[in-house]
Parts: structure tokens; sequence; C-alpha cells
């Protein structure tokens, strides 16, 4: 997902529009709340996120699922699953390098559906053209990128589950059949400090392990306040995605994963998450990563 930084003049031409949500995203009856789990997807326009949107709608015939993206109208996976599930699926506009957009997507879900079950923050960047590419070098360092990549790959999470916070509390993990709701945001591997044996991908590896470090702190919050919320930070592997495309090509055969693959695996760590988990990070196979 390419996302704008404010403080980036080179950055204007992705300046998302006023906050929207088309007639035809949002044109279903209001859900009666206490009805079905209700799950978040943020930066669902595309590869795992969008996956994850269509795994989660086909499995729980009753749940509910709101997707958000920065320009929804331009997703046509999300439109088609609109047409498939228009009872099922919310679609609303959301950019996490600006908060008063994840600040009106709380207030629409506190209105629609009034609680939170699961929220999964897939959203991310590893490359944008004549912008930011994965350093291979200290030389190739710069600080925009440094700090766009914290920006959409640290900050915008947290800020995501600082303003779903209340909703998840009050959804806890009772309509998805858990022990506590869950916030999954995808990690990686590469952010772990013990793992890093490569070096490269400065601003990648620092933003995934920032990323790390805020979901943990959070962690110990939920658990001090006694909460009903569970934070998991998971590594799809690499998946066949955009963001992975010019990266594929020295993977190891067997390693290249599919979305529905990755999906898949991740929604079986998720579904079965207990309370102990609440602060761990996860590989794909269920395997703990050293931080």
């Amino acid at each position: 997902m390419i996302v704008r930084i404010a403080m980036t003049p080179l950055l204007k031409c992705y300046m998302p529009s006023a906050f929207f949500r088309s007639s035809a995203s949002v044109a279903s009856s209001s859900i009666p709340k206490g009805e079905g789990a209700v799950s978040m997807v943020q930066g669902a326009s595309r590869g795992i996120g969008l996956e994850f949107v269509k795994q989660l709608l086909e499995k729980d015939r009753n749940g509910h699922v709101f997707a958000t993206c920065r320009n929804p109208s331009q997703s046509a996976g999300l439109l088609d699953l609109k047409n498939r599930f228009p009872e099922r699926l919310s679609i609303s506009q959301l950019d996490v390098t600006v908060e008063n957009t994840v600040k009106a997507t709380a207030e629409f879900i506190t209105e629609r559906y009034g609680y939170l079950n699961l929220l999964i923050n897939a959203s991310g960047i590893l490359s944008i053209p004549d912008v930011l590419q994965p350093e291979t070098t200290l030389k190739k360092v710069q600080q925009s990128a440094l700090m766009l990549a914290y920006e959409v790959n640290a900050v915008g999470p947290i800020l995501v589950m600082k303003h779903m916070w209340p909703l998840l509390k009050i959804g806890g993990g009772a309509a998805a059949e858990r022990d506590a709701a869950v916030v999954a945001n995808l990690s990686a591997r590469v952010g772990s400090i013990g793992d890093n044996g490569l070096g490269g991908w400065h601003s990648y590896r620092a933003s995934k392990t920032a990323l790390n470090q805020l979901t943990k702190t959070v962690s110990v919050e939920f658990a001090r306040r006694k909460d009903p919320i569970v934070c998991l930070l998971l590594h799809p592997g690499t998946v066949d995605t955009y963001l992975s495309k010019q990266f594929q090509r020295n993977v190891p055969q067997g390693k290249l994963f599919t979305t529905e693959f990755s999906v898949q695996k991740l929604l079986h760590i998720i579904n079965n998450a207990k309370l102990r988990d609440n602060g761990k990070f996860f590989a794909w196979d269920g395997q703990e990563i050293p931080w």
C-alpha cells in the first residue's frame, strides 16, 4: 500500500481525498448490536489484507467485516467482495498517516456495530519508485525513507489500536468464541534484532522493530488493566504480493506463499489465540520469533 507523509513534499501526489464512504460501500441496513463477530481489516485493498477480508467473510457466515484502505473505490477486489457479501461487508476510507480518518472510522464502527472482536493491521510499505527502496548499504540511508517507513509501518497501526481500543474492550472474544478480542499486527521476521544476520533494509527493518516494541508495550498495558484483548505480532512469510514482487528472485523453492496459504495459517493462529499469547511474535507456522 502506498501512502503519503505530510513532511515530505515529494509525496504530495499521494495525498488522500476527504474521508470517504460511498453509498455502494455502506448501503446495507444497520447491523443490530450484538449480532455476530465483527472484524476490522486495515489495509484491505489488495494482497494479504484483501485475502483476510475474503476468508473472514467466507468462513464465518454470521460475521461482519469492516474493511478500510486509502482508496476504496479503486480496489476492484473489495468491490467484488461487496457485491458478494452486501449485508456483511462494510468499506470505508482510512489513511494511517491521517489520524482524523482513523478517528472517524472508529466513530462509524461504534455507530454501526458498537464493538470489535478482531482488528488486523495489514498495511505496510517496503518500496515506492523514486521515493523508498530497501537499502543495501549505510550510504543509501536517507532520513525521508526512515521517517516514511516509521510513520506507515509503526505509527499507523498503533494509532489504529488507540482508536479501536474501546470497541475491542466491549467486544472481547465472546462473539468469536475466543478468550478475548485479538489485535493482529502484521510484522516481519526482518524486524527481529536477534534474527538479523544479514543486515540491510535499514528503514523497513527498523520500522518493523518499532512496531514490535510498540505492540508489546500496548499488550503490557492491556494485561495490567485486565482488558479482554490479546495483541499478536505475525510474520506472514514471503508472500506473492505487490510488496514482495521485485524481491522474489532469491526466495527458495517452496518458500514463496500464496496469499490464500499465508492467511489460512495466520487465521489459525488468531482463532486459537489465548490470553497467555498476549504480546508474542509468531511466524506463519506458529513458531515464536525472537525479539
